[in-house]
């Protein structure tokens, strides 16, 4: 084989080590995310007025805007990525599939910003793995109130994050 070759395979497989080192949202966190989020094909206001369409996408949306369901799975799993790196990048502890599978789908609802400063992250990074379901569970309002899908929503993260069923 030429350096070339080898070269190449050898980068091929580096990569393919390197990207399976990252965490992966797993069938069972998606399946927990569409359920919440459903899929809606026409933009419509979410409960607090953003513009919204597909599995609960905001970034660029706008009044009368359609997709297809095609393109909403493709905008989920493009938008996961970016949604998968900032648990990787902010938890500092290890995580179980299960326990990154409900932060990631939490921060997916809630962003970036809110993760950061929250007292669940800072409770977890210090390794206090049992406070983590109940500071999901706090995070329950929109516009100042408590809404019950949110309610019902942070009760199966909490549930997935302990490695529990979270379907009835």
């Amino acid at each position: 084989m030429n350096n070339r070759v080898q070269w190449t395979a050898i980068t091929l497989i580096a990569t393919g080590l390197i990207w399976s080192i990252y965490m992966q949202l797993s069938n069972k966190g998606v399946h927990l995310l569409k359920y919440f989020e459903g899929c809606k094909t026409v933009a419509y206001q979410d409960s607090v007025g953003v513009w919204t369409i597909g599995y609960g996408h905001t970034k660029g949306v706008y009044e009368g805007m359609t997709i297809t369901l095609p393109e909403a799975n493709n905008m989920l799993l493009e938008e996961l990525k970016e949604y998968e790196s900032y648990v990787e990048n902010m938890v500092t502890v290890d995580l179980t599939q299960e326990q990154f599978d409900a932060l990631t789908v939490w921060v997916y609802n809630l962003g970036p910003t809110n993760f950061k400063n929250s007292t669940l992250l800072r409770k977890l990074n210090s390794g206090d793995y049992s406070a983590v379901p109940t500071e999901i569970k706090r995070w329950n309002k929109a516009g100042g109130r408590v809404l019950e899908g949110l309610v019902k929503r942070r009760e199966a993260e909490a549930k997935m994050f302990e490695g529990q069923q979270w379907q009835s």
